[in-house]
């Protein structure tokens, strides 16, 4: 690898800056965070022909946050601007070459650093927008994202090196200026016009919310971790032992309408987990109804990261099952669906927070399923498209946790929750085409038992969140 960096500085002439995010992209698309496809360039007959055939694309993005808790608990907010460049050579007899980065600065933020008084709980949402393990410096971020080489040739697509990803369980995230990317190999062939394979094997990551490169031994554990089976603060940060995360998927377009997807991922010495998902639609005169399944088992593997089980991640000692579906209705300008999981009573489903969001139906942004056991979920989604260019994305849904002093179950001390998002989206055309706007509203309700406690509460459920973020592409 430091040869390979020493070759795109020396061939480019660049120094680094970092990568951009397009929020909430479905898990199964490539990353577009810089719409890198959008330009092909022919083969060139030379190394020089081939850097100046290069693309160049760049991002601005202005990220507001703010949080309202109830009562007297501690209120955030914060403005984050930044920029990047990404630039890719031209072709050269199947070889590209890639490097990009990203600068955020802090703007006008209230003191993030702040812990609620009556809590002691530090800020949850707003600080993810920086450098979350740096907090004593936050108002300036800098951090290289992609530094690749990638072979293409007929269907083969292989890169290696630092990239963007988007995967069921290790993917880009949604809801910070940051995504989360990767070092590795990865591998993608067409079968053929109904099947597809990806592979890959990946031994470094650069989280969301963060400045640096991590080994994956070093990264799980970089967000907060929550709290042990009994009941005490984690201990694994800085203390699981990885070689890393391989990952293969296996796509097969059964018929026009019904697309089978099996995704494995082997996070050695700590888990397996298996994802086979089913998905189907059926065409009527001018709309179409859907359907999909998921099932997920994930197994323990070695010592779930250290031998002594108290620095462990996975301290499970059963399989864990997930099961979701979801049936929907849509035509040009709506789209239903009603989505479903449920997740076992075994132990809790664990996949480390670095890695992306969930992979679950019942996925609603600013909360996640992960760290826990015995869930049952339910939401209802709708987009609605009143114009061409915007898009109103609704979504109510409850969940039903495990109470929050079942600390088997339950890792981050969440208790049963009602959740409203409303997600407003529009790509401006004309003089400001290349600019795109968004303002999230979360809003959660209790309905569990917090025991009095205010730690139960704050970050986690009667509370509201507003997001309005800025894009501009070019």
């Amino acid at each position: 690898m430091k040869h390979l960096i020493i070759f795109i500085f020396f061939a480019m002439s660049l120094s680094y800056v970092q990568s951009a995010y397009a929020q909430h992209q479905d898990l199964q698309e490539k990353p577009k965070i810089w719409q890198s496809d959008s330009k092909q360039v022919s083969d060139s007959l030379t190394i020089l022909g081939a850097f100046k055939n290069g693309t160049v694309h760049g991002h601005f993005r202005y990220f507001f946050s703010a949080t309202q808790n109830q009562g007297d608990l501690s209120d955030y907010f914060a403005n984050a601007v930044g920029g990047g460049i990404r630039y890719e050579t031209g072709n050269y007899h199947g070889f590209n070459v890639g490097v990009s980065g990203f600068y955020i600065f802090n703007f006008a933020s209230s003191d993030l650093l702040k812990k609620d008084e009556s809590t002691g709980q530090a800020n949850r949402y707003e600080l993810g927008l920086f450098d979350i393990a740096n907090t004593t410096s936050i108002d300036e971020i800098n951090r290289v994202e992609e530094f690749f080489v990638k072979y293409q040739y007929k269907g083969l697509k292989t890169v290696f090196g630092r990239q963007l990803l988007n995967t069921p369980f290790i993917n880009l995230q949604d809801g910070r200026m940051r995504p989360t990317a990767v070092e590795g190999i990865w591998l993608e062939q067409s079968i053929d016009k109904q099947q597809s394979f990806q592979v890959g094997w990946l031994y470094s990551i650069a989280p969301r919310s963060t400045a640096k490169w991590y080994t994956m031994s070093e990264g799980i554990g970089v967000f907060p971790g929550g709290v042990d089976q009994n009941g005490l603060r984690s201990q694994y940060a800085g203390n699981v032992e990885t070689k890393g995360a391989f990952l293969a998927n296996y796509k097969w377009q059964l018929t026009p309408n019904i697309q089978i997807n099996v995704w494995d991922m082997f996070l050695e010495n700590i888990f397996n987990t298996t994802l086979l998902q089913i998905e189907a639609e059926h065409k009527l005169s001018a709309s179409k109804v859907y359907a999909g399944s998921q099932t997920a088992l994930q197994t323990k593997v070695g010592n779930g990261g250290n031998k002594d089980q108290s620095l462990s991640f996975n301290t499970n000692t059963k399989d864990v099952l997930v099961i979701g579906a979801r049936a929907g209705w849509k035509n040009k300008v709506w789209d239903h669906s009603l989505n479903f999981n449920r997740i076992s009573n075994g132990g809790r489903y664990l996949m480390p927070r670095e890695f992306g969001r969930d992979y679950f139906y019942t996925f609603m942004p600013r909360e996640r399923n992960e760290g826990y056991g015995d869930i049952t979920a339910v939401t209802l989604k709708t987009i609605y498209k009143p114009w061409a260019n915007t898009t109103i994305n609704p979504a109510f849904g409850y969940f039903a946790m495990p109470d929050v002093k079942d600390f088997y179950l339950n890792k981050y001390g969440v208790p049963s929750y009602t959740q409203l998002d409303i997600d407003v989206r529009h790509k401006f055309g004309g003089l400001l085409q290349g600019l795109e706007a968004q303002i999230l509203y979360v809003h959660k309700w209790n309905q569990g038992e917090t025991y009095g406690n205010n730690r139960f509460v704050i970050h986690k459920v009667d509370m509201d969140l507003v997001n309005v973020v800025l894009n501009f592409r070019f």
